[in-house]
């Protein structure tokens, strides 16, 4: 089973694709909103262009790494993206999906609240190549994807 985790920021969308069978990370990619791109619009391209995703890898199974609840800068354009996600996987195939906060995703991957920080930090790492040259924001995407396949 393919399995798919997003972390979103104010103008992009960071993907993972996850295969469950063979324990490998399939791609991690960003996309970028282009810039001429008014919020409305915005919002349109990510929904598209992450229906055009899920379709072409057949994922079953979905994450999204939400803002945490407390977070003291939450920005407006990142929640509104991981709305149009929640509402692009709603409107998919998916068999499951699920929307987490570090608790949630930890929970989904089986280890301890307290493990996720590092993970996310590359100090730890789930048995992934190449998981010290990733970004933070990939990290999350790859542990969100990981934790779908118990969605």
């Amino acid at each position: 089973m393919k399995t798919i985790g997003i972390r979103a920021a104010p103008r992009a969308v960071t993907f993972a694709v996850f295969d469950t069978e063979t324990r490998e990370i399939l791609n991690v990619e960003e996309l970028q909103v282009p810039a001429a791109f008014a919020m409305p619009d915005a919002l349109k391209y990510i929904r598209s262009n992450l229906l055009d995703v899920l379709r072409e890898y057949g994922i079953e199974r979905a994450g999204v790494r939400v803002t945490e609840s407390l977070a003291q800068t939450a920005s407006i354009e990142r929640i509104q993206i991981e709305g149009v996600i929640q509402e692009a996987f709603a409107s998919s195939s998916l068999l499951s999906y699920y929307v987490g906060q570090i608790s949630s995703i930890s929970r989904r991957l089986g280890i301890d609240r307290a493990q996720f920080k590092p993970l996310v930090a590359g100090d730890e790492n789930p048995g992934v190549e190449n998981w010290n040259d990733m970004a933070k924001v990939e990290r999350e995407a790859i542990l969100c994807a990981m934790g779908a396949e118990n969605a």
